[in-house]
């Protein structure tokens, strides 16, 4: 129940849900590396990267009901060093996970007090990954909004306007009675979980919602679409920015709406995606898929290392790929596999990742530009998503058939950064 507002969207897609499902109770709550409580930390982590206070809200709650130290959630001076050093591949993993190295790894392998082990890194770098790409579907699907819109069927199980739960409480006199409380509440409890709502909400006054993010400016949507190519430049494909100009999130002063709340959970702020056309290329070499796979090496390493979720990871990405889309194919005018497979590309192209035996001037014909606007944004930077987006540039779509994008969108960026880290942790091993 305490993801309601996701799984209402994936229930279009039941087989998928049970999939999720699944791989979400395991990375939690089953036996594994690490601690309960460090898990919903690295969560409430990986979430604030891109401000989604839905899942902060939700893992701080799962937090203390794990037993957590509620000082924790004062900002990441207040964890312990070992939590803490994981923040620079939290940063690099939801951003440019093509920077990853093996001295990355190195560095918080090494044979210190605050070391972490192989599998407890894995562990986390496989928790990273999965908030990183919950939060795309987050925003994509509208359930970071605050009130539903448009019959999305957006909840707001938690809404506390721009407020992160946990910084609404920090100065309110009965915030040590709910923390006491939060943290003796059972952990499969959903009568319980109800009530500690209800008390949120008369505890705390809903601030004023926020400011109304802009789109796209009708102005600027005429001779844009040159933006959103897929190119060659230098030998090395890559995928340019389709809303380079667009500024689809800036409010009117120019500033990201609500990027301060959350600000106790990161470090560096300022770091964001980057297009991968526009790298070093003498640091940055595209990541070729021949060459390190995710059935190939990826697979055998992390289930190896954590026993079982190699094969939840696996099966979950199969069934993605499995689910029907004749219709929103046909309206493309293409196979439902060779259009499901655009997007996969495009997605990874984005991050650096290429497929030797694929055509990708085929992104161009098969995808529409703000379809590629609309993924991009989901994909590389979800907190500038807004309803707008979702409803205004998808009227020949479904509601299922925007949901299966979504979850399109989730799972290849989550095994972007995967592959990423995975490859970094086999170099470090080598």
């Amino acid at each position: 129940g305490w993801l309601e507002a996701v799984t209402q969207q994936m229930g279009y897609h039941p087989q998928y849900l049970d999939s999720f499902l699944k791989t979400q109770h395991y990375l939690m709550h089953m036996d594994g590396p690490l601690p309960f409580d460090c898990r919903h930390y690295i969560a409430i982590m990986a979430a604030a990267r891109h401000q989604c206070r839905y899942l902060v809200n939700l893992h701080v709650l799962q937090f203390l009901r794990a037993g957590g130290d509620p000082q924790w959630l004062r900002g990441l001076e207040f964890i312990p060093p070992k939590l803490r050093n994981l923040n620079e591949i939290n940063k690099i993993l939801a951003h440019r996970p093509w920077l990853i190295t093996k001295e990355h790894i190195e560095k918080l392998l090494k044979i210190s007090e605050w070391s972490w082990s192989l599998a407890e890194l894995v562990h986390a770098v496989v928790l990273l990954a999965h908030c990183h790409a919950l939060a795309s579907f987050v925003f994509g699907c509208g359930c970071e909004q605050d009130e539903g819109l448009g019959g999305r069927g957006s909840l707001k199980p938690l809404s506390l306007g721009n407020q992160c739960f946990c910084e609404a409480t920090a100065s309110n006199s009965y915030s040590q009675e709910l923390l006491r409380i939060s943290r003796k509440r059972s952990l499969d409890s959903c009568m319980e979980l109800d009530s500690l709502r209800e008390r949120m909400q008369r505890i705390h006054v809903e601030a004023e919602g926020r400011d109304e993010m802009r789109l796209l400016q009708q102005d600027r949507e005429e001779g844009e679409g040159q933006g959103a190519e897929v190119g060659v430049q230098g030998g090395a494909e890559h995928c340019s920015d389709p809303s380079a100009g667009l500024s689809p999130l800036a409010d009117t002063d120019g500033e990201i709406t609500g990027a301060t709340n959350l600000a106790c959970y990161m470090q560096d702020p300022d770091f964001g995606y980057q297009d991968f056309a526009r790298r070093d290329e003498d640091q940055t070499q595209v990541f070729r898929v021949q060459d390190y796979s995710w059935e190939d090496h990826g697979f055998s390493l992390v289930n190896r290392l954590y026993s079982d979720i190699g094969h939840l990871l696996d099966e979950k990405f199969r069934m993605v790929d499995g689910l029907q889309s004749s219709a929103m194919a046909k309206r493309q005018g293409c196979e439902p596999s060779v259009f499901k497979r655009g997007i996969w590309n495009y997605i990874h192209c984005m991050f650096g990742i290429r497929y030797d035996d694929y055509d990708y001037a085929e992104v161009n014909q098969l995808l529409e530009r703000m379809l590629k606007v609309y993924i991009k944004t989901v994909t590389c930077y979800p907190e500038k998503t807004n309803s707008e987006m979702f409803d205004r540039f998808w009227k020949q779509f479904k509601h299922s058939e925007k949901v299966h994008v979504n979850l399109l969108i989730l799972e290849a960026r989550m095994q972007a950064e995967l592959l990423y880290a995975l490859q970094a942790i086999t170099q470090y091993m080598i």
